[in-house]
Order: structure tokens, then sequence, then C-alpha cells
């Protein structure tokens, strides 16, 4: 263990163990040192070694994580999905502005280093068809194309998104897609999903 902080050693520490993203009490854990002595720490070195995600939340300036890992550390519950997925996939044309994911919690939206970060809320019983990708040294929770696709044409259906009139569905499966839709319980978007699908 490291009784005295050093800047350099904690670097190398870090990035030994992997800890793209960290918490005080992961400092904590991985360093042996009191909550003071771990918050008085970060908070002198948050311009030159440390990056700070949102409060709670840190990683290091010289290594960030990739944004999709930011994305379902920085508001769980929630997986990647909306346009960010549909762009992935090429469903949509465009390049996704924001990494946008799905929540069982309130809608937020979060600026990290000049990136945005939406979250929409959606409900328990439609919050499924995601999986575990490996990224960059750990795993993040992404929609299936099928369920991205749901989710998207749910906050069509609720006049919050504009519907992308280049969509191409050809690439997904309608079986499952509808499964996905049918988790939201509603006969407008039902009907919407097999117009467009």
């Amino acid at each position: 263990m490291i009784r005295k902080l050093k800047p350099i050693n904690v670097q190398q520490l870090l990035s030994e163990k992997g800890m793209r993203l960290f918490s005080p009490s992961d400092f904590q854990r991985i360093f042996g040192v009191s909550l003071p002595a771990t918050q008085g720490f970060i908070k002198n070195h948050s311009r030159d070694l440390f990056l700070k995600v949102r409060n709670g939340l840190y990683a290091l300036r010289s290594d960030p994580p990739q944004e999709e890992i930011i994305a379902n550390r920085l508001y769980a519950p929630s997986y990647i999905s909306f346009e960010y997925v549909l762009s992935r996939y090429g469903i949509i044309p465009e390049s996704a502005y924001a990494v946008t994911s799905a929540t069982t919690r309130l809608t937020r939206e979060f600026i990290v280093n000049g990136k945005s970060f939406a979250y929409s809320h959606i409900k328990k019983e439609a919050y499924r068809g995601y999986k575990a990708e490996k990224a960059g040294g750990g795993a993040i929770l992404i929609a299936e194309p099928e369920k991205a696709f749901a989710d998207y044409l749910y906050f069509v259906d609720l006049k919050k998104k504009a519907l992308n009139e280049r969509i191409d569905t050809r690439r997904l499966k309608k079986k499952t897609a509808l499964g996905y839709i049918k988790l939201f319980s509603k006969k407008t978007l039902i009907k919407l999903a097999e117009r467009i699908l």
C-alpha cells in the first residue's frame, strides 16, 4: 500500500488495476487511506490528474474511459439505446450527437468533457432487451438493435422524438422488434411499428 499518496504512484496503480472510472470509496479501498485523505487528494489533483465525471465519480485524465463506459456508470441503472445504437448498427444514417440511454430513473442529461449523455425514462416492464458487451477493459450494457428501435419508436409515439424519415428497418428482425414494442403496452405504438416495419 502507498502510505503517502504521490500522483505518479496513484496514476500508475489505478492504470495497473484497470480503474478507468472510480468513486472515492474505490480509491479508499485501493490505497488504504481515510475518507478525508481521499477527498483531499482528489480535490487537490482535480485539474492535473483527475477528470470529474460527476459528483462521486472520477477518471484519470491521462487515460479516460470510452464514452460507452461512462454512459453506463454515470446514471445507473441504464443501458445504451435509442439513436446511438441505431446509428451504430446503420439503421439511421446520421451519427448520434449524444450517447443516448434508457433508464428506469428520471429523465436526465449530463455533459462530461464536452460530450452529452442523455437518459430517457422507460417503465420497468420494458427495461430489457440489452446485452453486456466487452469494451475498454470492462463491459457495457447496450440494447439489441430491435430494442433500440422499440425504445426510439416509443418516444416517437409520445411525440417526444421526431421520426427519422431515413430509418432503414431491413436489418431488423421484425418479430423480435414487435415483441419489444409490445412491452410498452400501447396500441398506437404497435400500429406505428407495424407501419414502419
